[in-house]
């Protein structure tokens, strides 16, 4: 009697298995019930079993199981920053969206190792036949330098390129004074005329007073302030109101209530419109508003944020110490607030009269034959 056939093993699913694509070998392979589909970029059968051993080996020894650095997408590079800064809060997800999306544009077919120096290079060349400042392609580089760190950490990429950065122009020095503030605050609807008021004062961007709502305010204790998470730091903010600002809060208030009654509404923001179209909803820009105020006042290309310097300015020629100031602006770091605090120049001229009196005064105090006897 023959013995009977020995029944082939079926493959068990962990085993993993080859298949092809074209002429090209694949293997699949399972870690942890997870299918893993690697190409072994040969058309020699032999060469993807040989792939496929090495993965099972490292599966058996619980070493990690990386793919294959070479194959490594610039797309799933970012696709990792995009849950790193979603999952540790390191970076707004939008703003970065924004930076990655010019990236994208030019980097979205590659594989990391193909994104070298030279190739960065020309990315900048590009960005800057598109009318790119240097100090926005430096942004966008910075993203792209996390990127690349990224994949490193986490075994997708061997080496991380240099990256050069550009020669950034200077810091706009646009300032207010006093007198030009007024004159364009004159120009603004009363609610914007209290929003640029707290700008002006504590140096506080667009967003963070436009954002306040009516809880962020207490008249009473004389306060307002910005909840952490919700400022561009992720830090709180609390503010001490000048008597003009509590004065002007106070009506702002006043407004919105009547504004409530009006609209059978409750809670509305501490800036909402009034208009008839939007009435009730959060101002989010006024743009146009306020380019017609500045122009009205003759200060065309005054930027809202040319506010936030002269509260920086102010703070330091007040004498406000630098280590409060940069509580009530939200600067973390003197090196950028240090960026602000540059002087105008109306500052350098009063020096130079400061110090012409200085110079006048002290040959006053001196007698007449020790002037003659120094000539």
């Amino acid at each position: 009697m023959d013995a009977p056939e020995k029944r082939q093993r079926k493959p068990r699913r962990g085993d993993g298995t080859l298949y092809q694509r074209g002429d090209v070998w694949w293997i699949k392979f399972y870690v942890h019930g997870r299918a893993h589909y690697e190409s072994s970029r040969s058309t020699d059968k032999d060469v993807a079993r040989a792939l496929l051993d090495t993965r099972r080996g490292q599966r058996a020894s619980g070493a990690p199981v990386q793919p294959r650095l070479d194959l490594v997408t610039y797309q799933e590079a970012a696709k990792a920053l995009r849950t790193h800064y979603s999952v540790t809060g390191a970076r707004d997800v939008e703003e970065a969206d924004g930076r990655l999306a010019h990236l994208t544009a030019f980097f979205g077919q590659d594989r990391l190792p193909a994104i070298t120096a030279e190739r960065t290079e020309a990315y900048a060349k590009r960005r800057q036949g598109e009318g790119a400042a240097n100090g926005t392609i430096n942004r966008e580089l910075g993203v792209l330098g996390k990127l690349l760190r990224l994949a490193y950490e986490h075994n997708r990429l061997a080496r991380v390129p240099k990256l050069t950065k550009l020669a950034e122009a200077a810091p706009r020095a646009g300032f207010v004074d006093q007198a030009a503030f007024e004159a364009v605050r004159r120009h603004l609807p009363a609610d914007l005329q209290v929003a640029v008021t707290v700008a002006y004062t504590f140096g506080w961007r667009r967003n963070e007073v436009l954002t306040l709502e009516q809880r962020h305010l207490d008249l009473a204790a004389g306060t307002v302030r910005l909840d952490p998470g919700s400022t561009k730091n992720k830090d709180g903010r609390l503010c001490y109101l000048t008597p003009e600002l509590s004065a002007l809060l106070t009506e702002q208030l006043a407004r919105v209530r009547a504004l409530e009654r009006r609209l059978g509404a409750v809670g509305l923001p501490l800036f909402p419109h009034f208009g008839k179209r939007f009435a009730g909803r959060p101002i989010r820009d006024f743009r146009r508003t306020w380019r017609t105020a500045c122009k009205r006042a003759g200060v065309p290309g005054l930027l809202k944020h040319d506010l936030r310097r002269s509260a920086v300015r102010n703070m330091e020629q007040a004498g406000v110490p630098r280590s409060v100031a940069m509580k009530l602006t939200g600067h973390r770091t003197e090196a950028v607030y240090r960026r602000y605090a540059m002087v105008s120049p109306a500052d350098l001229k009063a020096a130079a009269g400061r110090l012409d009196s200085y110079k006048n005064g002290y040959n006053r105090a001196r007698p007449l034959e020790t002037r003659r006897a120094t000539r």
